[in-house]
This record gives C-alpha cells, structure tokens and sequence, in this order.
C-alpha cells in the first residue's frame, strides 16, 4: 500500500459542533493539498453516545451489563451521523468524500452485542475509494459480525478501529486528533501544568493507558505496538500545517531521532 495513506481519527469533542466539523474538513483538505490519501475515522460527536445510553436506560436497558442488538445499533448511530456529516462537510469543499459504517468499510468482528473485537479489516472496500479519488470516513466504534449483525467495540472503540484500519492500510501514519494537546503526565483537562510528551515509545504509551490516561485506548495502543503504526495525538486546534503533539513510534526510531 503507498505510502501515502494516512489515517486520520476524529474524537467526539473534535466534532462536537458545525464549526468543529468544518475545521475537521479543512483538516483533511490540508492534507490532501500535502499529497496524503487521507482515510477518516469517527467518533459519534460531543455526548451523542452518552445520550444514546440515557434513552436506552429510560427503555429498561442496561448497556454494558446485558447488551442487545438493538442496543448495539441504537449505539452505532451516534458514529454514522458523525461520518455522514463530516463527508458532507467534505463534499462543501468540493471533495469527493462518502460515509460508510464500518461493515461497508470492511471491519469484521466477533464477539457478544455491546463487547465486540474486531477479527480482521478488508482493505480492500477502501482502497477502491482511495483509487477513484474519494475519501472514505468511516464509522469507528463498529464493526460487522460473520451473520452479518452490527457490533459495537466498546468505549474507546473509534481509536481501535483507527490503527486497526491504518496497520490494514500500511498507512504512513494513525493521527488521533481529540481535546488535549498532546499525550502529558497528568490529565491536562484538570491540570493546566500537565508536562506534554513530543515522542514516546509504544511502551510508554502503553503504560500510560493502563494506568488511566484516556487519550489512546490501551487496545488501539497494543494494536499500534504489534503493527507498527506510527501514531500521532494532538488537538483539533492544531495548525492545520501539521506539527505538534505527540509522535509515538518505536524506541530504535526515536534514538536515531534524538542522534540527528
């Protein structure tokens, strides 16, 4: 795959409103403009998924305790309407873009409604936008099961859906584009003196997600490591010039970084 690929995961703060999504849009036209194929993937905007438990609680459901396929589709449509919007965005532009659940987008998964593990991406359903000049942005959180149900993969499921498609892809780079700077010490949303990383290995970001810091789902971290997808986390103000945040990759990479 070229090299050309790269992966780009909005969180739900970065879509939380129209102007969220349209500089969501510019994103990626910068990127295109810097002669990327960019593949986009997305979380449901602001709360949408939150909301989508309250109304299920309100019908005597308990989603995480005895999730159901209703349920799990209930949950998917906060991702959908995110994807759909942001193609639309994209297509505002000028940009040939088209939303696709992940089934169409070819994430397969197994496992139980509410709890699914993504088995194995097709690229392929991807490629072939990518070779017509459309970007694809694709629905995270979901994927399909062999009897073809809709699965949900569970909070922080966009990001494992993200660096699953980008190790599919071979894609150059995974970049997780949410509500802090880069990955820090300490939470910076409740402390402002949070010391940002501008690298880390894969390790110390694995570390970092299991002690409780919530910028990169420890799967998605575990799935990176394991295929070798270069990661990048930083805010959705960013320069759209690129630059800033945090860079995660392999410790050989950044020795050599630091010698030049």
């Amino acid at each position: 795959m070229s090299s050309s690929v790269v992966v780009l995961k909005f969180g739900g703060t970065s879509l939380a409103s129209s102007v969220r999504v349209k500089r969501a849009a510019l994103r990626v036209r910068a990127h295109l403009e810097r002669g990327h194929s960019p593949v986009v993937v997305v979380s449901a905007n602001g709360h949408a998924t939150d909301r989508i438990v309250v109304r299920l609680a309100a019908l005597g459901c308990s989603t995480g305790i005895a999730a159901t396929r209703e349920a799990d589709r209930a949950l998917a449509t906060g991702e959908d309407l995110s994807a759909a919007l942001l193609a639309f965005a994209l297509a505002q532009l000028g940009i040939a873009a088209r939303s696709l659940s992940g089934v169409e987008a070819g994430v397969r998964a197994e496992g139980a409604f509410g709890a699914g593990r993504i088995r194995s991406v097709d690229p392929e359903p991807l490629l072939a936008l990518l070779r017509q000049g459309v970007v694809p942005v694709v629905s995270g959180f979901q994927g399909g099961r062999e009897d073809g149900e809709t699965l949900t993969l569970g909070r922080g499921g966009s990001d494992t859906s993200a660096v699953a498609i980008a190790a599919a892809l071979a894609a150059r780079s995974c970049d997780i584009i949410t509500d802090v700077r880069a990955v820090c010490d300490r939470d910076p949303r409740r402390y402002p003196d949070a010391r940002a990383y501008p690298c880390l290995t894969y390790e110390a970001l694995l570390a970092l997600a299991r002690a409780g810091a919530e910028v990169v789902h420890p799967i998605a971290a575990e799935i990176a490591r394991e295929a070798g997808v270069p990661l990048r986390v930083y805010h959705h103000r960013a320069p759209l010039s690129g630059g800033g945040g945090t860079r995660i990759t392999t410790s050989a990479e950044l020795a050599v970084e630091a010698v030049a």
